[in-house]
Parts: C-alpha cells; structure tokens; sequence
C-alpha cells in the first residue's frame, strides 16, 4: 500500500511538470501544453512548436524533446498548442478541415495565448517565435502572412506556401525572419509544386520551395543570390544531406535547409527543432 502510495505520489509529481491549460475563443475551448518553468521566467522568451494536420499538442509534446528540462536554462518557455479538431485554419483555401470551413480565428487564439504567457510569467512579448511542421508549417505561414508583428523569427518544416489560387489569407507584406525546411523526395509537400492530397482530402496546391523562398527573401528586399554551404553529413546512413541557404545582411534574414533526399520528415543530421531555437536565439540582440 505504501508502495502503491509513492507511485502515485511520483505520477502525481511527474504529471504536474506538464501545465494544459486553455483559452476560449469565440466560444470554443483551444488547448494548449507546456512544461512548467522551475525559476522565475520574467524575460523568458515563448516559443510555440506547432503539430501537423491530424494531430495535436500533446502528441507534438512527446514527439519533440529537444527542450525537454531546458526551459530555464534557455530562459524560454515551449508551448504546444492544439489545432481545432486536430487541424489549423491556415491559407488553404482549399482546406477540407472543419477549422477551415468554420474560419476559426487562430490570430485570436495566439494573440491570447501570448498575452496568457505574458500576464502569468512575465514573457517578452519581444521574444516570441514560432515552429510549424507540415499543416503547422502552413499555420506558420499564416501568421508571417498576417500578424507578423507579433513573432520575432518563425520557421516552417517541410511546408510550402499555397499558390496565389489556394490562398485565402490577407497578407500584410511585412518581410520576417524566417527559416525554411523542405525535402526534396517530399511527396506529400512536393519541393517543386503541385497539390497536397492527405488522407483527410485535397489540400490544394502549393507553390514550389523556390518559389516560397522567393516570396519571402524579396518581400525582405533581396535580389542577390543567398551564400550556400554544406552542412556536415553526421548521419550518412539517412541517404540525406542538407544545403543551408542563407539571404542575409538586411534586417531580416530568410534561411532555406534543402534537404538532398528528404521526404516528408525531418532529417537525421540536425535536430531542427534546436537548430530553429540557435537561429532564433541569433535574432534576440
């Protein structure tokens, strides 16, 4: 019984280190999930990492570990928010998703939740950022397109923007600090265009990643050509490798990772989720 007793105590202890929390929006409840900060986080960035179609936040939550104990160490605190109904109501015009169809207001839902972290533990709201991966990736666009403002540096995994036809968001045309990674075998966000068809339905069409780069690095005043390197093959047995592209020298820098034979996945040579946190960190002076 006494056995039984600490067990619980311990699942009691390990479960209260994950806050879940929720704001209402319109009417509906949007979740989401964060480790609990130990010290005092006045100052502490916040960063959200965003889930793909069909997913959620807590599914996000223990698929990316990479701050997992960290989040004093890196004055940051990681938010893992959940779409509606397990999507986004990004800029797919063509979306199937039900948070398409009922233009659920996602500005609303992170305006709040950035004023919930700043109210609560004293975030920077100068310090705020942004992680998409796929469906999150387009969500990510979403807010580069239309509250840009309000984010310090943003980066998309294997996400390209929706062609001007399948494009339903207002865009504000304010350059961002940005990071883009895309795969060149994706299949599901093809590197070089076409339709995003999922098992949820027809998604419509994307542009292709050089196209999504282009939007972004000229809409930030860049018409040279980005510096290239090869980023060092740490796991060769992936059959991947990575080409960083990178336009900067202008107050704001767009970053593409090509990943030589990606699919739709992330690549075993970095952990991008860090390697985004290292681009943001360089954004914060």
């Amino acid at each position: 019984m006494k056995y039984l007793l600490c067990l619980l105590m311990v699942c009691q202890v390990a479960m209260g280190q994950t806050i879940s929390d929720s704001v209402n929006i319109d009417g509906n409840f949007r979740s989401f999930h964060f480790e609990q900060p130990a010290g005092n986080t006045k100052g502490y960035s916040l960063l959200f990492i965003l889930h793909g179609s069909g997913g959620s936040g807590p599914q996000m939550m223990q698929r990316v570990n990479s701050f997992a104990g960290k989040s004093d160490q890196e004055k940051v605190i990681v938010v893992f928010p959940s779409g509606y109904k397990k999507f986004w109501n990004e800029c797919r015009k063509m979306s199937p998703a039900e948070a398409n169809l009922n233009n659920v207001n996602e500005q609303k839902f992170f305006q709040s939740m950035i004023s919930y972290f700043h109210k609560k533990y004293k975030t920077d709201n100068k310090k705020v950022f942004a992680i998409g991966t796929s469906g999150g990736g387009h969500m990510v666009y979403k807010l580069g397109l239309t509250m840009p403002s309000a984010f310090r540096a943003m980066t998309a995994l294997i996400a390209n923007l929706p062609t001007e036809e399948n494009l339903d968001c207002s865009e504000m045309k304010i350059p961002i600090n940005l990071m883009i990674v895309n795969g060149t075998e994706d299949k599901t966000n093809p590197y070089n265009g076409g339709e995003v068809i999922l098992a949820s339905g027809n998604f419509g069409a994307v542009r292709s990643t050089d196209r999504t780069v282009a939007y972004w690095s000229e809409l930030a005043g860049y018409q040279n050509t980005p510096t290239m390197k090869k980023l060092p093959d740490t796991n060769p047995n992936d059959g991947k490798t990575i080409e960083e592209y990178r336009f900067t020298g202008k107050a704001k820098e767009v970053v593409l990772l090509k990943v030589i034979g990606g699919k739709h996945d992330y690549p075993g040579d970095i952990d991008v989720h860090w390697y985004a946190w290292e681009f943001f960190k360089s954004k914060m002076n």
